[in-house]
């Protein structure tokens, strides 16, 4: 009943915006996401929200250990509303349930790191499957938790004096170059499915239209069997 749901929303928005969604959908994915851990510093880490959306990744996963992420308006840029963000805050420490989750969802773990020895990002090999990157903090890296749990490790090759990007570059150049790449492959299939396109739809009709919920009731009185499916 989702896809009733959105059709009967996209009366309430105007056209050119439901055809921008769903020129947006087709280019989405979740072939890749971003995982960031304990990041303490909000306007970096929102900034990695901003790449993400730019670059069509859908899913965000924000390990919360030591620091709870709170979203720098002003840096997001509004990407927030277009992402969806995946917070694991549970636990004193919440790395191994987020890791586990995402291998149940099927993806490999890779780590990054300046200073293990593994793949550069150049030659990353995007056929292996769905991957989630894990990026620690600026300070301290990732944690023992990533590096024991990891799959891959990767590493963006430096030339300076200085040992490291920051978060939100590393994300972008990361993103940049692996979106790149995988929108010029024909043998990975890394669109949303089109039942994930109707979920991705509805969320983003339902974070920007006002009223929606007194919307929604008109069209659960005329489908009652879809109260609590959509």
């Amino acid at each position: 009943m989702k896809r009733e749901l959105v059709d009967f929303l996209v009366e309430f928005i105007t056209p050119e915006r439901s055809d921008l969604y769903d020129k947006i959908l087709k280019d989405r994915t979740r072939y890749l996401t971003v995982v960031f851990e304990d990041i303490y510093q909000p306007q970096n880490a929102s900034a990695v929200l901003r790449s993400a959306d730019c670059f069509g990744v859908q899913d965000v996963y924000v390990i919360e250990n030591k620091n709870r992420f709170e979203v720098d308006t002003e840096v997001a840029m509004g990407s927030s509303k277009w992402i969806d963000i995946h917070r694991f805050n549970k636990k004193e420490q919440n790395t191994l349930d987020a890791i586990t989750h995402l291998k149940e969802k099927g993806y490999r773990i890779v780590a990054t790191s300046p200073h293990i020895q593994d793949t550069n990002l150049e030659d990353f090999d995007l056929s292996k499957g769905k991957t989630a990157f894990v990026f620690g903090t600026e300070k301290l890296g990732i944690s023992d938790v990533v590096k024991s749990e990891a799959d891959e490790f990767m590493k963006i090759p430096m030339y300076g004096f200085t040992e490291s990007f920051n978060i939100s570059v590393t994300v972008a150049l990361t993103l940049h170059l692996l979106t790149h790449k995988l929108r010029q492959e024909n043998t990975i299939d890394w669109h949303l499915t089109e039942d994930e396109m109707v979920d991705v739809k509805l969320e983003w009709i339902r974070r920007t239209l006002k009223s929606v919920r007194l919307i929604e009731e008109v069209f659960y009185r005329d489908h009652p069997e879809a109260r609590g499916n959509c």
